[in-house]
């Protein structure tokens, strides 16, 4: 039954990772997630539904638009073998619970986010916001808070308070030592968000989590690419990394009692 429960969960995440790279296109550009159907951007053809099978239409195309030939970037099918892996690992770690309905939620707006910030260098406030009402409605669920229904909204109030004003207390910081932007008010407002879900310990473990994975990546844009180290990099990615650690691991299984 575990592995029947487990394929159907990677064959949803592939699904809910096809629909992500759908947002990640159209949010930024402000246009509708749901109309009009999938096209290609370069040729504006509508893509048939055998054409957008997740993963699969992208190798069979080997990368291609059927139409005009013009090449599907790597981003789609990365996308959502990420969203199937994780939504299976979501589910191994946490059974059919309705936590994990909340942590998948925030899952998927996490990736949605982190791609559009490693492109554009920008964190829609829809996301970080989102996730802030997400946490903070669904605290008398959240197993990293304790007690009462009123007391785990009161940690998850605080979670998303010491993510927001102590980010934002690191930035200000950064600024008046170094005189240039240390973190984005996008990054301030993500770590409120994230805050509200994993608690204001997982605010510290997120932020040290995220600040080794950001200096690996620099190092190797250093080496590889050829980035100096004033350069900006993206890094709600790094965020959103050590919240899914918080998520995934730092979470305490026992406390999950209340199934879908």
């Amino acid at each position: 039954m575990e592995s029947f429960i487990l394929f159907f969960s990677a064959l949803f995440g592939l699904i809910i990772g096809s629909f992500l790279n759908v947002c990640i296109y159209r949010i930024p550009a402000e246009k509708s997630i749901v109309w009009p159907p999938s096209f290609c951007p370069k040729c504006g053809a509508r893509i048939k539904f055998y054409d957008n099978i997740p993963v699969l239409s992208y190798l069979i195309l080997w990368g291609k638009c059927r139409r005009c030939k013009a090449p599907i970037s790597c981003q789609y099918p990365i996308v959502e073998l990420l969203t199937g892996a994780l939504t299976v690992l979501f589910v191994w770690r946490w059974g059919l619970t309705a936590w994990t309905a909340v942590g998948l939620t925030a899952l998927y707006s996490l990736i949605i986010l982190s791609v559009i910030d490693l492109h554009l260098m920008i964190i829609p406030d829809r996301f970080s916001l989102g996730l802030i009402v997400l946490g903070l409605a669904f605290a008398w669920l959240n197993p990293n808070f304790d007690g009462n229904g009123w007391s785990r909204f009161l940690q998850g109030l605080l979670g998303a308070g010491v993510g927001f004003f102590g980010t934002l207390a690191v930035a200000l910081l950064g600024f008046v030592l170094f005189r240039k932007e240390a973190m984005g008010g996008g990054d301030v407002k993500l770590m409120g968000g994230i805050g509200a879900v994993v608690g204001w310990e997982g605010v510290i473990t997120t932020i040290i989590f995220a600040s080794v994975l950001g200096l690996v990546y620099s190092v190797f844009l250093m080496i590889f690419k050829g980035k100096g180290k004033g350069d900006a990099i993206p890094f709600g990615p790094f965020l959103s990394a050590g919240a899914l650690i918080n998520l995934c691991y730092l979470v305490r299984p026992e406390m999950l009692t209340i199934p879908l």
